[in-house]
């Protein structure tokens, strides 16, 4: 595009943003409905703004990551519960069990490393770049032999940016 292609007057990034967390919402609503079983080798990372409007989690882990956190949905997971504005999981954290309800609009990135597909979203907030945040330290069975490394922007992964004017 050139510098002088005039300002949409139709929201494309917003939209777009919409119907790409509504993927996030419909996978999460099917694993719901399967009874919170993952197929085969699925799992999930999913990256959230803890400060958003409508994210209610444990005030030590809004402590821990007052901007961002990770979490994996991968074995230890229950209570997953899906509507159309978002979702609430039981998660265990350092053996503290924790009831996260996050909202589809505060996430910033879903990855399912099983498949090498993932999605990233524009942040709520004006920060370029997130804080630096410890990893996820959902619990894992102690026989873990997977890996569970987030992909480096494979060929899957979609960005939601698309020729947005800074």
């Amino acid at each position: 595009m050139s510098d002088d292609t005039p300002d949409s007057l139709i929201p494309y990034d917003e939209i777009v943003q919409e119907a790409l967390r509504a993927v996030v919402g419909r996978v999460l609503g099917s694993v719901e409905r399967s009874g919170a079983v993952l197929p085969g080798n699925h799992h999930f990372y999913i990256t959230f703004k803890t400060a958003a409007p409508g994210v209610q989690i444990p005030q030590h882990l809004r402590e821990r990551f007052p901007d961002e956190m990770t979490i994996v949905l991968q074995n230890k997971f229950w209570d997953l519960a899906v509507d159309d504005h978002g979702f609430q999981v039981g998660l265990s954290f350092n053996q503290i069990p924790a009831k996260l309800m996050i909202p589809f609009a505060a996430i910033t990135a879903f990855v399912d490393p099983a498949v090498d597909f993932g999605l990233q979203f524009q942040a709520a907030v004006t920060d370029a770049e997130p804080a630096a945040h410890e990893a996820a330290e959902n619990d894992t069975p102690e026989s873990d032999s997977g890996d569970a490394s987030t992909p480096d922007g494979g060929s899957n992964v979609v960005r939601g940016d698309f020729g947005r004017k800074k």
